[in-house]
């Protein structure tokens, strides 16, 4: 058993740190919402009374939901001057934060880590989500028990930390075209007396048969946007990231102000803002202006 700090028990997190505990391992787990661990706790974590006490061990994690929040958890006082600790951040932040972190983190002689992952909540549930890691090769190699753990496969990405972050922000502007797209073609074959269930089920059964197609497919074909296991907000804020760093990389991307005005309008409707950010799809099939 290894005793471990975690911080931030949301969709995600809940699910990461309860595939810890159930390992075995003694989890000091910290959140926000002191409610929201207490199912951990009933299951066996120690709660922290503050984000410095669950950085104290030599290994933890947190699963934070934006840059704001990480750099209020991850603050200056919380890291503290504690050498050799890895902390491994699995959160969608920018670049340019996660470069920060490390060099805070280098700063009190400890390790930062980018540790992204794949997957939605039932996902990190089971422990088949993708981990996305960029960090110092040692720090990696002590944390690879751990990530085994989390997820079905690692993906080992360099030895910068923020490249991690790079690859996520990505992948997601993948996830987000494909949500347009399916939006979009179930609205012209919906038009026209086509079944979006059916129209869905074709796409991920014949050309586009993987797990984005075949999930959100079936999530937009039946409007099943609650409760959302990844929200509007978030996809924005990911959206965002995109555009960063493509900003970096001197691209301009042609379809991301389109993308843009449709999470807006997503936003801006009460019907969808608190959905699924497979809502989106909506905009195309309700026709609302962007």
């Amino acid at each position: 058993m290894t005793t471990l700090g975690f911080l931030g028990a949301g969709a995600m997190g809940s699910g990461i740190a309860q595939r810890l505990i159930d390992a075995g391992h003694d989890l000091v787990i910290w959140n926000r919402s002191p409610k929201s661990i207490a199912p951990l706790v009933a299951a066996g974590a120690r709660p922290a009374a503050t984000p410095a006490e669950a950085l104290k061990p030599d290994i933890s994690f947190s699963m934070l939901a934006n840059d704001a929040a990480v750099e209020a958890v991850l603050s200056s006082d919380a890291i503290g001057n504690r050498p050799d600790r890895v902390h491994v951040s699995m959160a969608s932040i920018s670049p340019t934060l996660a470069d920060r972190l490390s060099g805070s983190f280098s700063d009190a002689e400890s390790t930062y880590v980018s540790g992204c992952v794949l997957g939605r909540p039932a996902v990190a549930a089971a422990g088949e989500l993708h981990v996305l890691v960029s960090g110092a090769e040692n720090a990696i190699e002590a944390i690879r028990p751990y990530l085994d753990i989390i997820g079905k496969r690692t993906w080992l990405l360099g030895d910068r930390p923020s490249t991690a972050n790079v690859v996520k922000a990505a992948v997601n502007y993948n996830i987000i075209h494909a949500l347009q797209a399916i939006g979009e073609s179930v609205a012209m074959t919906e038009r026209q007396g086509v079944d979006p269930a059916l129209f869905t089920q074709l796409l991920s059964s014949t050309l586009f048969a993987d797990v984005v197609y075949t999930g959100y497919g079936d999530i937009i074909s039946r409007r099943a946007y609650h409760p959302p296991g990844f929200t509007v907000a978030l996809g924005r804020k990911d959206l965002e990231l995109a555009e960063q760093v493509a900003r970096v990389g001197g691209v301009t991307p042609a379809s991301l102000p389109v993308l843009r005005s449709v999470f807006d309008a997503a936003l801006a409707d009460p019907s969808l803002r608190d959905g699924d950010w497979s809502v989106i799809a909506e905009v195309s099939r309700q026709g609302l202006s962007i």
